[in-house]
């Protein structure tokens, strides 16, 4: 099942909010789990919980996280991933706008290298993101 922004009901045309979830749906879509887990993971972070900012993720507590994970079917990697969610609410919190700035044609490679350096972001959830990102950019 090829999962996509608009399947998820991701605006990506106006703002970083919806390249925000759309990053997250892929955080969590391009993990060695099944797909209907990691898509009702998503739903329980930015539906359930209202996650739908980096800043609402990063100070999201963590025992918080892990129990809207655990509840989805993360039983094993709750923990581990709830940390690297934190990270990733903060450092994107912080850094998105300096790698995706939405006024103008985005630097693919410099994007796809800063996102490469995120605790629990591999070449499977790369080439997730990027395939919205190239199909947006056309």
């Amino acid at each position: 099942m090829e999962v996509s922004a608009s399947s998820l009901g991701i605006d990506l045309s106006h703002d970083s909010a919806g390249w925000y979830k759309w990053l997250l749906a892929c955080f969590l879509v391009g993990k060695r789990i099944r797909s209907s887990v990691a898509l009702a993971a998503y739903h329980a972070l930015v539906v359930g919980i209202g996650l739908d900012t980096s800043a609402k993720l990063a100070s999201c507590p963590h025992r918080t996280l892990v129990r809207q994970l655990g509840s989805a079917g993360y039983a094993r990697y709750d923990e581990s991933t709830a940390r690297r969610l934190h990270a990733l609410g903060g450092r994107l919190q912080s850094e998105m706008a300096n790698y995706l700035d939405l006024n103008v044609k985005v630097d693919a490679a410099r994007l796809s290298q800063w996102l490469l350096s995120f605790d629990g972001i591999g070449p499977k959830t790369l080439e997730i993101f990027m395939r919205e990102l190239h199909s947006a950019q056309r």
